[in-house]
């Protein structure tokens, strides 16, 4: 029974029933794939339109491979209708790169026939990767993060708020120090490794007390910048 399961369905015979089987296989697993993704990556956030791609892909590379099958002429074309193609858009997340490949791997194994195969590693990958996201592999016990105090020219910023960054940080550095406003503000930046369950409120309420009460901004990766005046 196994042996029947993952045996090549994309024989000699290109049939319609074998074509629904690839196509429905396809859309399949990668709803799987999509819902792995939304699991693991509910702490960060992600886009709608990126779970819908995951869907879609694998259907549309088993799609693809049916057509081809063994033309090399036909293979030939399709190569030379997909270099119109430009991709503009800037490289994302490592993860969301690793997704794409999964999926492009997922069409390709259903459009070969192999669909027990795809549905044996789909699994296997999705179960390693909520494994991995449950455990929290690789996190770091820190938080990094980008700090901007803007202070006022007349204040000696040297060292004023190192007592603070050492309380709520376990470490920090200045990145660049510059002036606001034609000189009348001093801007700074700092790399801060954040403590964890740190309480941000104190911790920008002691800075806000030393900076004259102007603007503070806590840059966390992956969210947009807070600004607190």
């Amino acid at each position: 029974m196994l042996e029947t399961i993952i045996s090549s369905t994309n024989g000699e015979s290109f049939t319609l029933f074998n074509a629904l089987l690839i196509i429905l296989s396809s859309i399949v697993l990668g709803l799987i794939i999509s819902l792995a993704y939304i699991k693991t990556h509910k702490r960060e956030g992600y886009a709608p339109s990126f779970t819908v791609t995951l869907i879609m892909l694998p259907v549309i590379i088993s799609i693809i491979i049916l057509l081809v099958g063994n033309n090399v002429a036909r293979a030939f074309s399709l190569a030379g209708a997909f270099s119109i193609i430009r991709f503009r858009s800037a490289p994302g997340d490592p993860k969301d790169i690793t997704y794409v490949f999964f999926t492009l791997a997922v069409g390709l194994t259903c459009g070969m026939g192999y669909i027990g195969y795809a549905f044996i590693f789909t699994i296997v990958l999705c179960a390693l990767t909520l494994i991995l996201d449950i455990t929290k592999f690789s996190m770091p016990k820190t938080k990094t993060s980008k700090l901007k105090i803007t202070i006022p020219e007349d204040l000696n910023y040297d060292g004023i708020f190192d007592d603070i960054l050492n309380k709520y940080t376990d470490s920090w550095y200045i990145e660049t120090i510059k002036t606001r406003d034609f000189g009348s503000l001093f801007e700074i930046h700092y790399i801060v490794q954040m403590k964890l369950d740190v309480n941000q409120k104190k911790f920008i309420d002691e800075l806000r007390v030393k900076n004259g009460n102007l603007n503070i901004s806590l840059n966390f990766a992956g969210f947009e910048e807070k600004v607190y005046s």
